[in-house]
């Protein structure tokens, strides 16, 4: 006996259950999470010759709840927030409780120096700023030009030279 499995004859359409889920399966519809693998903390990274500047909107949280740490090459921007709220309407009482936390890693590029980072927080804004060593810094070298009397000097050298051994010759 030999079973034969058919398959739908339509296979691009989906149940209206299927498609209600995908729908909502969409990140607009999805709470922001910190722990998500999809949401990450969002950062602006600028560059300048002097420093790099890290920018972190963090609205709602306090600056005792930021935690930064440079561990070698690797900076690690933490969030731990813990707030509760309770609310009296005449008999009843409302109790939120609210715990989140999350980490953004990244990788510095080296020639930083860590040791005068500086982190400030004001209005819901984490700015970090970690300037760069000053060997890592670019410098210029000056250019100096060859004289004329050296070169005028190194010729007439040549020629006195030249003229010694035609006069020996």
């Amino acid at each position: 006996m030999t079973i034969i499995r058919r398959t739908s004859p339509r296979p691009e359409l989906m149940s209206i259950r299927e498609a209600v889920d995908r729908f909502f399966d969409d990140a607009t519809f999805r709470p922001l999470a910190w722990g998500g693998a999809e949401v990450r903390l969002p950062l602006d990274i600028t560059s300048t010759e002097d420093a790099i500047t890290i920018e972190a909107a963090l609205p709602g949280i306090r600056p005792e709840d930021v935690e930064i740490t440079v561990h070698r090459d690797t900076l690690t921007i933490g969030v731990k927030e813990q707030a509760e709220r309770e609310t009296r309407e005449g008999e009843r009482i409302y109790r939120e409780l609210r715990r989140s936390s999350g980490t953004r890693t990244l990788t510095l590029p080296s020639g930083l120096d860590t040791e005068n980072a500086r982190a400030t927080f004001e209005n819901g804004m984490l700015k970090l700023e970690i300037p760069r060593a000053e060997a890592a810094k670019p410098r210029q070298i000056p250019v100096t030009g060859v004289t004329e009397h050296v070169a005028v000097g190194a010729g007439a050298q040549g020629a006195e030279a030249g003229a010694e051994s035609a006069e020996q010759a």
